[in-house]
């Protein structure tokens, strides 16, 4: 395995529709051919790696008419780019944003609402930017890519609260197959050009959710959502134990604080 590479995933993939715009199907059995193929998770710690992102997820979004922010071509304190890659190919990307003294993205249109949670002394993050190719179709990599952002964020950093934007289209997908709570009215998001939705979901109900699914597929069914699709218990460990020993450094205790008026703003 390379230093760079988080894990490496064997997966199923189907050419059909985009993981990120439409309902999942029900899994079907994999080919001998399709389960012999493996995909990497790494940090996109290089420009080439940086612009591959932005280039799935301009891709990805575009079609459905939303701008995009690009991922910075430089690798940011408070931010942190994960790809899913087959043979070099990028076939998914997530970025993790750690509350800071810059704030967060989800600030702009819900600055009342990340206010009076940072008031009640949570630890946000946000995860954005999620694009998987859509002839990849596979929950093993949404959930891979999900799980790992998730080791990063709470077994890392210890951050405990976790907020998304999504398209009201969307919503449904994101309280059932995680367990995403919503947050407020929907409200427009002037990065994306788009009505958003602000969802939040602790980061104790995934390490349960983990805990009695994880690693174990043949749960779909019964669960009925991604979680059977994460890694196990101890395949989790193993990769906090790479992560320590190959990213000493991912702890970035140095993160300032965010100020005292984003809490005042919300009046609380």
């Amino acid at each position: 395995m390379n230093v760079d590479t988080i894990i490496g995933v064997p997966f199923e993939s189907r050419p059909l529709r985009s993981l990120l715009q439409e309902a999942f199907e029900p899994l079907q059995p994999p080919s001998p051919e399709q389960s012999q193929r493996l995909f990497k998770i790494r940090s996109a710690d290089s420009a080439g790696q940086r612009s591959s992102a932005s280039i799935l997820v301009n891709r990805m979004y575009a079609w459905r008419g939303y701008d995009t922010d690009h991922v910075p071509v430089t690798q940011l304190p408070e931010r942190i780019t994960l790809l899913a890659s087959e043979d070099e190919l990028t076939i998914g990307t997530i970025t993790i944003g750690f509350d800071s003294g810059a704030g967060l993205c989800v600030d702009q249109p819900f600055a009342l609402e990340t206010a009076a949670l940072r008031a009640r002394g949570l630890k946000l993050c946000e995860f954005t930017q999620l694009a998987v190719d859509s002839v990849m179709r596979s929950k093993r990599v949404l959930a891979s890519l999900f799980h790992v952002a998730y080791i990063y964020a709470h077994r890392m950093m210890g951050f405990d609260s976790l907020l998304i934007e999504v398209n009201p289209r969307h919503v449904r997908f994101y309280e059932g197959m995680l367990g995403f709570q919503v947050l407020g009215q929907p409200r427009m998001n002037p990065r994306v050009n788009a009505v958003a939705v602000l969802m939040r979901i602790d980061f104790s109900y995934i390490h349960d959710q983990i805990a009695m699914y994880g690693g174990r597929p043949e749960l779909a069914l019964q669960a009925r959502s991604l979680y059977p699709f994460v890694f196990s218990v101890a395949e989790e460990a193993s990769i906090v134990g790479r992560l320590k020993r190959t990213q000493p450094d991912v702890v970035f205790s140095h993160l300032p604080i965010p100020p005292p008026e984003m809490a005042i703003a919300a009046g609380v």
